[in-house]
């Protein structure tokens, strides 16, 4: 087990271990043990009551965050003919096809998200060795392929911030929600967003209770567990 440092042990104290924290509680506490110099990511932790290894439990889609995540987000689009034209007036970062291609090749990867029209699907396939490791492959999933018309209204939304998940092999989510420097309310906004989004994932072959713990933490600070039963109030209402 790895050995945490003096100023951790000292936030890890401001936490009952035995206690269930309501959403809005952990949200002020993990501010409180938010203790390095940087403006640390507030991020939650799932265990979810499903077995990865069966296909009909797979849980996986995208959560969009109504006050994003504190960070600009670098958008590429494949696209071609009309496409290109439309891309470039939603404001995405890179528009191309061939080009972009050669570039990500070269080793190129100075972008966060990546969107791709149904036609270049074809030809981006063989990047799957490069951005497919790294999460950045269009896929329907995560809503990153979009007719040339449909290219405003993705880019918008991956502009304002989305994050997506996956079930690891441990049947744990992790995501991020925001910054510690974001008010409390709009953490818990964000929050609502991603229960929201985690709940509507179930999948069909999950039996009895889905979500069975929830924690919350910064990027260095100590695991709070949360009250699960305000936090599905909140990812239902």
């Amino acid at each position: 087990m790895a050995k945490h440092g003096k100023k951790y042990q000292e936030a890890a104290k401001l936490v009952d271990r035995d206690r269930l924290y309501s959403p809005q509680e952990a949200i002020e506490l993990a501010k409180k043990t938010s203790f390095a110099k940087f403006d640390e990511t507030v991020e939650l932790h799932f265990r979810l009551g499903v077995d990865p290894q069966h296909a009909d439990q797979q849980v996986r889609g995208v959560a969009s965050l109504p006050n994003g995540l504190g960070k600009q987000v670098r958008v590429l689009v494949f696209t071609q003919g009309e496409g290109d034209r439309i891309a470039r007036g939603a404001g995405a970062d890179y528009v191309g096809a061939d080009d972009l291609i050669k570039q990500i090749e070269g080793g190129w990867l100075e972008f966060d998200v990546a969107i791709a029209t149904p036609d270049m699907m074809p030809k981006i396939g063989k990047l799957g060795k490069i951005i497919g490791r790294r999460g950045l492959m269009p896929n329907p999933k995560s809503g990153t392929i979009a007719n040339p018309d449909d290219l405003p209204r993705v880019i918008n939304e991956v502009r304002q911030g989305r994050v997506e998940f996956k079930l690891d092999k441990t049947a744990l989510i992790h995501l991020p929600i925001g910054k510690a420097s974001f008010s409390d309310d709009k953490l818990v906004e964000n929050l609502s967003s991603v229960v929201e989004a985690i709940v509507s994932a179930k999948p069909s072959g999950a039996k009895g209770q889905f979500i069975r713990s929830v924690s919350l933490a910064t990027s260095m600070g100590p695991g709070i567990k949360l009250d699960i039963r305000p936090i599905l109030n909140l990812g239902t209402t």
